[in-house]
């Protein structure tokens, strides 16, 4: 891929919004930490508003409970969250591959009541964390997915010498190597994901390098993941790198986003992936807005993009028709968005770097 096409300035960000505090010596290192996500709405119609009045933490010696002051869930999913250590074998001529993972999940205790939930695999974009997303994936979380939030090696600021955005090649098949262990642990029994993913319902979606990795493992037959229903690519791109070719009008359900005053993922990235893919396919374009903010930044363009994307997922993964409505609705904003499911994405002048020919 063209160097530095998605690269950009380390930015430091912090969230509040959860807090991971880990046990050693077990590969699933479990912590929890009650949050509220933004989203208004359930994907479990006999859900209400509830009060919770626990807040659950699980070590390495067992779980326990604490008492902490009530808080008021109004319409959604308290959340939890739980770090994975995922190591991809060997194999011959490769090095060790680390893919820790922070799975956030509904409910401050796992509650299988209301399992399986869908399970969401997001990939970050080069040089940002997976903390710098912690707003956007608590708020799918708490509308009732269980996402998955893999650091790929190579990627993630903390470690400046380590960065080379010319691993995203291998991406894919960490992508594809992170959903077979989350459906492990959920099949089996002891762990804390025991029963809460359905295996029938799984989507991805990325922002930036990690939409381009998206697209690839929902679409490129260099590395398609068949286990994959519907896919959002949040400014993302195809790439000639990845090898294969893009068969995007016979594939997955797209939802492609795209701010159009992205000067980084340039809208004719997003133009091309949206026009060669088949239906049902959505594009949401986000007026005036850059690269980064709308996923990384809480405000409206944020809260525009949490909304939209999870109307796709429910419509796409869960069946759920009203969600289709309801994505017309959040996804035309005066003066901010505007969605389309028509033929061709709105106009989008040039090329894209990097895209195959």
């Amino acid at each position: 891929m063209p160097p530095g096409r998605h690269r950009r300035v380390r930015l430091g960000r912090h969230s509040s919004r959860a807090v991971l505090v880990t046990a050693t010596g077990v590969s699933l290192l479990a912590a929890t930490v009650l949050t509220v996500g933004a989203l208004s709405r359930h994907r479990s119609a006999h859900e209400t508003a509830t009060t919770v009045t626990q807040r659950q933490t699980t070590t390495s010696t067992g779980m326990t409970t604490q008492s902490v002051p009530p808080l008021s869930v109004d319409g959604s999913y308290p959340v939890s969250t739980t770090a994975l250590s995922i190591q991809e074998p060997v194999t011959a001529g490769a090095t060790e591959r680390s893919l820790p993972t922070t799975v956030f999940y509904p409910r401050a205790q796992p509650d299988t009541t209301h399992a399986p939930y869908p399970l969401l695999v997001f990939s970050q974009g080069y040089d940002l964390s997976v903390q710098a997303y912690s707003t956007l994936l608590t708020d799918w979380a708490s509308a009732g997915f269980v996402v998955a939030a893999p650091t790929y090696p190579h990627t993630d600021p903390s470690d400046q010498s380590a960065l080379d955005e010319n691993d995203i090649t291998n991406h894919p098949t960490d992508l594809r190597y992170v959903i077979t262990t989350l459906l492990d642990a959920a099949r089996g029994s002891g762990s804390i994901l025991s029963g809460l993913i359905d295996a029938n319902e799984i989507g991805v979606v990325g922002h930036s390098d990690g939409a381009d990795v998206t697209l690839a493992a929902a679409t490129d037959t260099c590395c398609r993941d068949p286990r994959v229903k519907a896919a959002a690519i949040l400014s993302g791109a195809e790439l000639a790198s990845f090898g294969g070719h893009y068969a995007l009008s016979g594939g997955v359900p797209l939802l492609v986003t795209q701010g159009s005053a992205d000067t980084i993922n340039l809208p004719a990235c997003s133009a091309q992936i949206y026009n060669a893919a088949g239906s049902p396919k959505y594009y949401l374009d986000l007026l005036g807005a850059p690269h980064e903010s709308p996923y990384a930044d809480p405000g409206p363009d944020q809260q525009i993009v949490a909304q939209v994307t999870t109307d796709f997922f429910d419509t796409e993964l869960a069946g759920q028709t009203a969600a289709l409505a309801a994505m017309t609705t959040d996804g035309n904003v005066g003066g901010r968005s505007a969605l389309t499911a028509s033929a061709l994405a709105p106009q989008a002048n040039g090329a894209c770097p990097g895209a195959p020919g």
